[in-house]
C-alpha cells in the first residue's frame, strides 16, 4: 500500500491510510539459528506430548540439555501457533468482534464423504526457516481435499485453501475448525455461511474435537517433514505435495479397512480387490 517512490511523503501516505508510521519503517528481524533449532525441538515435543504447556516443555528441553527460560518458550510457541491441548473452561477472550460457534459433532455418527470437513494449520520446519501448512480434510475418509503453504499465519491463505476445496469437491454439511482467528474471522465464516454450511468449532484447547487432523499432522511430520531439510519454500511445497498425493492415493488406513483415502472418498474398490 505504501509507495516509496510516490510524490507524497511516507509520513503523509501513512496518515491517509491510517497506519502507524513506525510499522512502515519496521523490518522484521529474522529468527536466529538457535531459536530455529529450539522451535524444531518444540515441534517434535508438542507432537509427542500435546498436553504439555510452556512449563513442562521447558523441563523437557532441559532434559535434552537445552537451557531456556519459560518466557522464551512461550514466545516461540506463540510464533509457531501451538498451545497445550487439554479441556479447560473458556476463560480466554476471542478476537474482538469474532463470533465463536458451538461444537456440533458430539454424538454425531460420521460415515459418508462431504458430511464433515475439518481444517487446521501446523508449523513446518525447514533447514533455515519455517512455513505453515493448512489443510482441509474430509472427516469420514481422511482425504486431504485441499492444502496450502504460507510464510505467515494470516487468514488469507486459509480462505484460499477453503475456496479451492469448495470449488473442486462441492460442500460439506458441517465445517469444523479450532477457535483460531484465521477461522473465526468474517472472511472464513462469511464464505461458509454464504454456502449454507454449518459452522462448528472445537472447545478451547480440546484436541480430541479435531483428532483426525492431529493424526494427519503426525503422519505428515514423521513420514515426510522430519525426514527432510527443505532449503526453500518451493522445495517444501513440492515435497509435501508429493507426500500428500501418496497419502491420499497409496497409503492404506487401518481405520478405513486398509483402503486409501481416495478409495474411501470416491467409493473405489480396495487395493487388494483390484490386485
Amino acid at each position: 500500500m505504501i509507495d516509496r517512490k510516490h510524490d507524497l511523503s511516507i509520513t503523509k501516505q501513512a496518515e491517509i491510510l491510517k497506519v502507524s508510521r513506525g510499522s512502515v519503517y519496521y523490518l522484521p528481524r529474522p529468527v536466529s539459528s538457535a531459536d530455529l533449532e529450539i522451535m524444531q525441538r518444540l515441534d517434535r515435543l508438542h507432537l509427542e506430548y500435546p498436553f504439555a504447556g510452556s512449563r513442562m516443555l521447558r523441563g523437557l528441553l532441559a532434559l535434552q540439555g537445552c537451557k531456556i527460560g519459560r518466557r522464551h518458550v512461550k514466545t516461540l510457541m506463540r510464533r509457531m501457533g501451538i498451545e497445550a491441548l487439554y479441556r479447560r473452561p473458556r476463560t480466554t477472550k476471542p478476537e474482538p468482534g469474532h463470533k465463536i460457534y458451538p461444537y456440533l459433532l458430539r454424538g454425531i455418527e460420521i460415515r459418508r464423504p462431504n458430511q464433515v470437513w475439518a481444517m487446521d494449520i501446523t508449523y513446518i520446519p525447514m533447514a533455515h526457516g519455517f512455513v505453515y501448512l493448512a489443510v482441509v480434510l474430509d472427516w469420514a475418509t481422511r482425504r486431504v481435499l485441499s492444502w496450502r503453504l504460507s510464510i505467515t499465519m494470516e487468514a488469507a491463505f486459509c480462505v484460499e485453501t477453503l475456496e479451492d476445496a469448495l470449488a473442486r469437491h462441492g460442500k460439506p454439511d458441517i465445517f469444523n475448525t479450532d477457535q483460531g482467528s484465521q477461522f473465526t474471522g468474517a472472511a472464513c465464516t462469511g464464505l461458509l455461511a454464504s454456502n449454507g454450511i454449518a459452522i462448528s468449532m472445537d472447545g478451547k484447547g480440546a484436541w480430541r474435537d479435531n483428532v483426525f487432523v492431529e493424526r494427519l499432522w503426525r503422519s505428515v511430520k514423521y513420514e515426510e517433514v522430519y525426514l527432510r531439510a527443505y532449503e526453500t519454500v518451493g522445495e517444501a511445497r513440492h515435497s509435501i505435495g508429493r507426500y500428500l498425493d501418496f497419502y491420499n492415493g497409496r497409503r492404506p488406513h487401518s481405520s478405513l479397512d486398509d483402503m486409501t483415502p481416495d478409495q474411501a472418498y470416491f467409493d473405489l474398490p480396495p487395493l487388494r480387490a483390484a490386485a
